[in-house]
């Protein structure tokens, strides 16, 4: 019989036991926008994930993190990666919201949970694996329809992306304007990629609508915005939560005073009521990554970021009780742990997704606040 020597076989064990701890890590891929016009909003999610420790639930987890660059193409690429060559447990992403729809099918085709990072909408019956991060239109429209109504506002103009996320954005405050007996008067659209609006913004200043409503986001957020104002438009200004961030005031800068944003709770936790359930939790997001990034680095993006911790800590636990990381059964578990998780308290409010429900939020979630000073400030 041939005779191997000692220190081969240990080498050889310690290798098997190498590559049975390697089946048992948890391979995340993460498609953000880390380049391109959604990049304010996607370097802020990363920055987030570089926060994260390694392991959850006694297992590492290694996060694979590509750019897609805000382009719907490129999303899809990174997703076909993902469940072809790193054969991931889940996705993550994107942060916009056309990029995460085209990556949708691809998902479901594999059969692999894809946690969005905006608020993107398929048709009926296809967000069988598609879970979302962000509050969704309907929830947001609700908070601002109820703060023009309260205003004594009747009439709208709407300024907003061409694509999915101005559309949905339409769509959602339409229906809830309508309830509250307001209207739309003029709709003007424009592209991520444009550098001017200024026919958009005269013909809607012409229209003389009590308040307008810009959909867009990041950075992005300002130009449209800015337009407006110096078209000399006098009512009131709102944007959604996709502008909820610092950079809203950094370019935006005196053209933005006063103008009101949704968002959810993470951004504001030191100014939430202390009863609200989301105020703990949004100061430990704020504490932490203004801690990593300095103050006034935070935006409701990163907070996404971190309410997907929230989501992993809890479900991986109960999906490793089913099945293997790596395995098709896993990944199926990890989804029906996350329609059966039940109440969770998250940065941006609390969640309880459904099998029926993969938006999860209630309408209490939205948060008006109000530029002042170069900051947000709550509603009361």
């Amino acid at each position: 019989m041939k005779r191997f020597p000692i220190k081969a076989l240990v080498a050889a064990a310690a290798t098997l036991l190498a590559s049975a701890s390697a089946l048992a890590d948890i391979n995340i891929g993460v498609s953000l926008s880390l380049t391109g016009p959604g990049s304010g909003l996607g370097i802020p999610m990363q920055n987030q994930f570089k926060t994260w420790a390694p392991t959850i639930a006694g297992e590492k987890v290694n996060l694979i993190i590509l750019d897609d660059a805000t382009d719907p193409g490129k999303g899809v690429t990174n997703a076909r990666r993902f469940v072809t060559e790193d054969k991931v447990d889940m996705i993550i992403g994107s942060c916009i919201t056309a990029v995460a729809a085209a990556m949708t099918p691809v998902a479901a085709e594999a059969k692999t949970v894809q946690l969005a990072g905006s608020p993107v909408g398929v048709p009926p019956g296809q967000d069988g694996w598609l879970f979302r991060l962000p509050q969704g239109n309907d929830v947001m429209a609700h908070a601002v329809v109820g703060h023009m109504k309260k205003a004594g506002v009747k009439t709208v103009g709407f300024l907003g992306y061409t694509d999915a996320y101005g559309e949905q954005w339409l769509k959602a405050f339409t229906a809830e304007g309508e309830k509250a007996g307001i209207k739309i008067i003029a709709a003007e659209r424009f592209a991520r990629t444009d550098t001017s609006v200024t026919p958009q913004a005269l013909k809607l200043t012409a229209a003389n609508p009590d308040a307008m409503l810009v959909v867009a986001s990041g950075s992005g957020a300002a130009m449209p915005h800015k337009a407006i104002v110096e078209r000399n438009f006098k009512g009131k200004i709102y944007q959604t939560h996709a502008a909820a961030t610092m950079d809203l005031m950094r370019i935006g800068g005196k053209d933005v005073e006063g103008s009101f944003v949704v968002s959810g709770p993470a951004m504001v936790g030191a100014q939430l009521p202390d009863n609200h359930p989301s105020k703990k939790v949004a100061m430990d997001f704020l504490a932490s990554y203004e801690k990593a990034y300095g103050a006034g680095s935070a935006n409701q993006f990163a907070g996404h970021a971190y309410d997907a911790r929230i989501v992993l800590e809890k479900i991986i636990p109960v999906a490793l009780k089913k099945a293997k990381p790596g395995t098709p059964e896993f990944r199926a578990a990890l989804k029906d742990a996350m329609e059966t998780m039940g109440r969770t308290v998250f940065s941006h409010g609390v969640m309880n997704w459904t099998p029926a429900d993969h938006w999860g939020y209630t309408m209490e979630t939205g948060v008006m606040l109000k530029v002042a000073d170069g900051k947000f400030a709550v509603e009361k």
